[in-house]
């Protein structure tokens, strides 16, 4: 069978020290072209990918399973296409559920993919990339408080929506084992996080449901903003320090902006239509800056990872 994943944009963590009780809360988006796993029973197991890191995870998933639902090792993986690593799109998470999803999938556990995802060490804070694997679309969770962080909002995004992402050729963002530390001891001003729940519920979703970009951009820019004021001391600023300048034309030429997770991708919210030009002018830009970055359209997607029944001649 075949696995195909989103990837994940990371719009934010609500209240990252649960001063309202419930720790964390993430906002998350699904788009195109995630994960492509070919995975199949075998009796010579075998991980075929270029990239260490995806052999890592793919044996931890393995290992995870089996000891949950025993169902051992004996199976061909292949990594048909990736997420790059630690540059804010989701891939551990992303690469572990589509080990664990399709092997449930083969073996016919009956399981939610809350509990796959638990299963694998997923959400433990943010349940925005389960989300998005699970459903796609624009997902928010309602934080962590004695489980998995339930969610509490879904919505298709518009298709004629669209990302320009900016990826820099810079270091990538912090890994689970880095960020640990943060997460665990990371302390947030309540009014803060009651500013950011505030204009999620009466700016973004209204928004999204009645499909008003101008409006779900602007409030996007000011929850990014305010995300930013909980993790300004571990990254140098509102936005990643390194990233800062980046930040000028997204904020001049798009409906709304930020960057994922710990980056260095950034994003800005635009019409589909309006892509090419967009995609020249920051390149122009890009350029005169003297920055090192790829231009790429992150396209929506509104439905989670996908099975393919397909044979490896196909």
């Amino acid at each position: 069978m075949l696995i195909d994943t989103p990837k994940r944009l990371h719009l934010g963590i609500i209240d990252p020290s649960g001063s309202l009780g419930r720790r964390f809360g993430s906002l998350g988006v699904g788009i195109e072209y995630g994960y492509l796993l070919r995975l199949e029973e075998s009796d010579r197991p075998e991980i075929i990918a270029e990239n260490d890191e995806d052999k890592k995870d793919i044996k931890d998933a393995l290992e995870r399973m089996d000891r949950r639902f025993e169902t051992g090792f004996d199976y061909h993986i292949k990594v048909e296409r990736r997420i790059e690593r630690h540059i804010g799109l989701g891939s551990t998470t992303q690469l572990k559920l589509a080990v664990g999803f399709g092997i449930a999938k083969l073996k016919k556990i009956d399981a939610e993919i809350e509990e796959i995802s638990k299963v694998l060490g997923r959400g433990k804070n943010s349940g925005a990339s389960t989300y998005v694997f699970k459903h796609g679309g624009f997902v928010i969770d309602a934080g962590v408080r004695n489980g998995f962080p339930p969610l509490a909002f879904r919505e298709e995004i518009p298709g004629d929506w669209a990302f320009l992402l900016i990826i820099p050729k810079l270091g990538r963002g912090l890994d689970e084992v880095e960020e640990k530390p943060i997460m665990s001891t990371v302390t947030s001003r309540s009014e803060i996080a009651e500013k950011i729940s505030h204009r999620i519920l009466l700016g973004l979703i209204p928004a999204i449901r009645e499909r008003k970009i101008e409006d779900f951009g602007r409030f996007l820019s000011e929850i990014q903003i305010l995300v930013g004021k909980h993790f300004e001391n571990y990254q140098g600023g509102i936005f990643r320090e390194d990233l800062e300048v980046l930040t000028d034309f997204l904020r001049e030429k798009t409906f709304g902006f930020g960057q994922s997770s710990w980056g260095p991708t950034l994003y800005g919210l635009i019409y589909k239509k309006d892509y090419g030009n967009l995609k020249l002018q920051a390149e122009d830009w890009l350029k005169s800056y003297g920055i090192s970055a790829s231009v790429e359209l992150g396209i929506p997607r509104n439905h989670g990872a996908k099975i393919f029944q397909q044979s490896e001649s196909e």
